[in-house]
């Protein structure tokens, strides 16, 4: 099978047009998701995973993995690495661009006219129904991550303790990136050797 159908584009599509579906598949994403980046997580993964399999589905589990550690908006890091893998610079440029455009253009005009409606009932009441739908955008990708990671009993205290350790303690959440990365390393590096 030809590499360019493999990554969900016609035989007849040259770079550019790559870039360009690159582009506007995450413009797409961007516009129309609502909650910030975890909220994408199930959008990226059906165009990106699903529809075009541009990656793997443990590839993009590892991505949220890197996308989380980095610095910076988690979509954006995805989308980065996507484009990255298939178009190297360009399409890393062309993936950030796209997922970074809309909401960008949307807060730009939303800031230009939200003293406007500010005050505007049926405004307020728009914010307070689409509340409880952000929140559900962010719970299902976190129950299909946790899903898609093969946790089992063994392994299910890490989060809780993870999620725990935030909350009760007040410790900071890079800490436990840099202890999970540790100990993801001591066990890939001792201890599965050894099994």
């Amino acid at each position: 099978m030809d590499s360019r159908q493999n990554q969900g584009v016609a035989p007849g599509k040259d770079r550019g047009g790559l870039l360009g579906i690159l582009f506007s598949t995450f413009f797409r994403i961007g516009l129309f998701t609502l909650g910030g980046g975890y909220a994408m997580i199930p959008i990226i993964e059906a165009d990106v995973v699903d529809k075009r399999k541009w990656i793997t589905r443990e590839e993009f589990l590892d991505l949220i993995a890197i996308a989380q550690s980095c610095p910076g908006v988690f979509a954006i890091n995805i989308s980065i690495f996507v484009g990255y893998k298939l178009r190297r610079l360009p399409g890393a440029v062309c993936c950030a661009l796209g997922t970074a455009l809309p909401s960008f253009i949307i807060i730009l005009l939303i800031a230009m006219f939200f003293h406007q409606f500010q005050d505007n009932p049926v405004v307020a009441a728009i914010f307070r129904g689409i509340r409880p739908a952000v929140v559900a955008l962010i719970a299902v990708p976190t129950f299909n991550l946790a899903r898609s990671a093969r946790l089992t009993w063994a392994t299910c205290w890490i989060p809780v303790a993870c999620a725990l350790f935030i909350w009760l303690l007040g410790v900071s959440p890079i800490y436990i990136i840099m202890a999970a990365a540790l100990g993801g390393w001591a066990y890939g590096a001792i201890i599965k050797p050894t099994e």
